[in-house]
């Protein structure tokens, strides 16, 4: 009972902060650009002029979407790697909003699926889309949203793999088949990739996350992580793969980056 008392008061908080008069930044802040510079290298691999759109997508994320610190202080650093990760997976899709999100939870550590900070085993989840009254809310450990960025050797993306649940959910279910995005004669290949490879994880001979063995929507996203973390080694190792993402997400990201080096 009292859990539940708590969670209304929380989220009558989250609605009353809602509800507070935000200034709109119409400039894109240099702090920013250099964070991107330096930690972000899909941003990096863009020429010039996609940089500038890329930069503008960012604001318009962040003039919309709230960024709250539950028990932490939300950093320049945080806003920029929540809002790269927000426009990474759709930056091919001019015009696209998130209109399923109003704001993000960062909270220090892991949580459960109350949304506490509990010590112990019950502290595994690293992000989170809300359902019911956390409709809207997307909650993310600033941990883990950091480490996304700072390793660049890894296939791991907290924040883009909860970005890719948003963007799946669109149609109504989080089921890996991102109706709006996906093309309709790619769809039966897609369902068919994602039955092969979910089997290859569950036998051990395949270098994905075995939690993308979970279901189609765990999939969906933790390949979409791969994708643009490692671009190189997706191509390489699962070509096939690697193409029926490309066509979903409508990008290149190998392409990209190989320009840059």
């Amino acid at each position: 009972m009292a859990a539940t008392i708590l969670l209304i008061i929380f989220i009558s908080w989250l609605i009353w902060q809602r509800k507070k008069p935000t200034k709109n930044k119409t400039v894109f802040p240099g702090l920013f650009r250099a964070i991107l510079k330096e930690k972000v290298s899909f941003y990096k691999s863009l020429d010039e002029s996609a940089k500038l759109i890329f930069e503008k997508r960012m604001l318009q994320f962040l003039n919309h979407v709230k960024i709250t610190g539950i028990h932490t202080i939300v950093e320049d650093e945080d806003k920029v790697f929540v809002a790269a990760s927000a426009i990474i997976p759709i930056f091919a899709f001019e015009n696209w909003e998130y209109i399923n999100l109003n704001e993000v939870l960062l909270y220090p550590g892991t949580f459960n699926e109350e949304f506490e900070l509990k010590e112990g085993s019950e502290r595994t989840i690293l992000g989170m889309v809300g359902e019911g009254p956390m409709q809207h809310v997307m909650i993310l450990s600033q941990p883990s949203l950091r480490q996304g960025f700072i390793n660049r050797s890894d296939k791991n993306n907290t924040a883009i793999h909860e970005f890719v649940h948003l963007l799946d959910k669109t149609d109504g279910d989080i089921d890996g088949i991102p109706e709006n995005l996906l093309s309709k004669q790619f769809t039966i290949p897609w369902i068919n990739m994602m039955h092969r490879m979910i089997k290859e994880i569950l036998e051990g001979n395949a270098d994905i996350n075995p939690y993308g063995a979970t279901n189609q929507g765990e999939f969906f996203a933790v390949v979409s992580e791969y994708f643009f973390e490692r671009p190189d080694l997706l191509q390489s190792k699962h070509p096939a793969l690697y193409e029926l993402l490309e066509k979903i997400f409508r990008q290149d990201p190998n392409k990209n980056m190989r320009k840059t080096k």
